[in-house]
């Protein structure tokens, strides 16, 4: 009998580490998920329409997870980040109608358009920033700082305009990164999650702050005892985490032409749920980017697959809850398993 079929030490190596890996496991529930809705409906599911529609619609989630998987791998996390998209979208959108010619919003310029994203960005900068500080400096637990600035944001961005929305959006920022499209074929909105993605995807996992990141929710004491600035970074953290939901709020704004002051509210559970349905540890110290896209795009996808095959949308909260209890659940057994 020959040894050809025998697998060598390092193959079965491999073998344990990728079928051990929460992304892994997870994305073999979004692939049966793309298949059981479109063995339901192939015609309308297995459509390029609805999967630009679907990336379309979760580019904004996607940025703002994309900070949260930061966070959470520090062992924090960030409850603000719709409020603080809300805000962004707001002062932004205040701004531009400020400098505007006779205050035409929707007749802005370019030159309009780059302050708005400034000021977008800027303005997550400060709610990231307020949020570092309290939790690395004033050792505020992350759940109460967060809690707290989620009414504080959304408290202010109410104030802005008196509680109504800003209509219409930059009619520019609109048809170019609303709705405008790459060759005809890929949304602009999905290119720039696509490269932030990507972006933040090297930064945690090819450079320090990244390592420093998960140094951090692994064990906090070692870093500060390792010569790390910990409180430093984790600031630099939350920061991040700011950055990212002003820069979603401008792509709101773009897409929902206008602000949203009533539409965001919730997005930091969605955020939240992505990130951990990815595979991300709650504990702090384990997660990926990919394992976030992923995370992502299972609660995306069944709302979609729901809608088409005609299903209430709670049985999706229901489904999309168990899911996530389960990923907890399954993250609770990881540890216990690698502490034996």
């Amino acid at each position: 009998m020959t040894t050809d079929a025998v697998p060598t030490t390092e193959q079965r190596s491999l073998r344990t580490r990728l079928l051990s890996a929460n992304t892994f496991w997870i994305a073999l529930v979004l692939l049966a998920l793309v298949v059981v809705f479109g063995a339901l409906a192939p015609d309308t599911f297995l459509t390029f329409l609805n999967f630009q529609n679907l990336f379309v619609e979760t580019s904004v989630l996607l940025v703002v997870a994309v900070g949260m998987t930061f966070v959470i791998i520090t062992g924090g996390i960030d409850l603000s980040v719709g409020s603080v998209l809300i805000f962004a979208s707001m002062i932004s959108a205040k701004t531009m109608q400020w400098i505007s010619p006779g205050q035409q919003i929707s007749q802005a310029d370019w030159g309009v358009i780059a302050v708005g994203l400034a000021v977008a960005l800027a303005g997550g900068a400060v709610w990231g920033l307020i949020n570092g500080l309290l939790v690395a400096r004033a050792n505020i637990p992350p759940l109460i700082v967060t809690l707290g600035t989620l009414g504080a944001a959304l408290g202010a961005a109410s104030l802005l305009n008196d509680g109504t929305d800003i209509r219409p959006a930059p009619s520019a920022l609109s048809d170019i990164l609303g709705f405008g499209t790459l060759e005809g074929n890929i949304p602009n909105m999905v290119v720039v999650a696509a490269v932030i993605t990507v972006l933040f995807g090297l930064v945690l996992h090819t450079t320090r702050f990244g390592r420093y990141t998960y140094a951090i929710g692994s064990n906090a004491e070692a870093t500060r005892r390792a010569g790390i600035g910990a409180a430093r970074h984790l600031t630099n953290v939350y920061l991040l985490s700011g950055v990212l939901a002003g820069a979603a709020g401008f792509m709101s704004m773009a897409y929902f032409q206008g602000t949203t002051i009533s539409g965001n509210v919730t997005l930091n559970l969605s955020a939240i749920a992505g990130v951990v349905l990815g595979g991300t540890s709650l504990f702090g110290g384990v997660g990926t980017i990919v394992g976030t896209v992923i995370g992502v795009f299972i609660p995306a996808v069944l709302q979609k697959g729901f809608n088409i095959i005609n299903v209430q949308q709670y049985w999706q909260q229901i489904a999309v809850g168990a899911v996530l209890v389960a990923a907890v659940w399954f993250d609770q057994q990881r540890r216990r398993r690698s502490k034996n």
